[in-house]
């Protein structure tokens, strides 16, 4: 039970802090995340993809 409680705690504060985590990133490195996160998404699906047509 304690392995699905963490993770959902854990992405539900991802999820509510995101615009904090966005600015600090943002005001350390001077790049937006959400452009990284676009691209992981996009990096892991089509992975899944591959993986699932062989």
């Amino acid at each position: 039970m304690i392995k699905f409680i963490i993770p959902a705690v854990v992405i539900f504060l991802i999820v509510l802090f995101w615009d904090n985590i966005n600015e600090k990133i943002y005001s350390k490195f001077n790049i937006k995340i959400n452009n990284i996160a676009v691209i992981i998404l996009f990096f892991a699906m089509g992975l899944i993809f591959v993986l699932l047509y062989f």
